[in-house]
């Protein structure tokens, strides 16, 4: 369910006061925050903001589209490293893998051979 509109939009305010002090001493490092749930405002446009994902801090640089969103959703906290059927489906459809197919890697026939073989 999303959030009232009277209420506005959720930000920390040490979120604000962090972009406006980056803002006002032009430099561009990267704000470190915990504050996954924060609504993303067009103040933080240009700034970079490491955003924790339980780990580490994942550097996201806030665009115009991001505008609305939450900090949270450019900082996953878990990694996909895909299905392990599919690892090993990839091993024995290798080439020269035992289980690779006989017609896999076959030389096509000269261009000027019969097709269909020698008949």
């Amino acid at each position: 369910m999303a959030r009232s509109i009277w209420k506005g939009p959720f930000v920390d305010g040490y979120l604000l006061k962090k972009a406006d002090a980056a803002r006002s001493s032009g430099r561009h490092d990267m704000i470190r925050i915990w504050s996954r749930r924060s609504t993303i405002l067009p103040q933080f446009v240009g700034l970079t903001f490491g955003v924790y994902n339980g780990q580490k801090h994942i550097p996201v640089m806030v665009t115009e589209e991001m505008v609305g969103h939450k900090f949270g959703e450019f900082a996953p906290t878990r990694s996909f490293y895909g299905h392990s059927s599919d690892r090993k489906a990839k091993r024995a459809g290798a080439p020269g893998a035992p289980g690779a197919a006989a017609g896999e890697g076959a030389a096509a026939p000269a261009p000027g051979a019969p097709a269909g073989g020698t008949g």
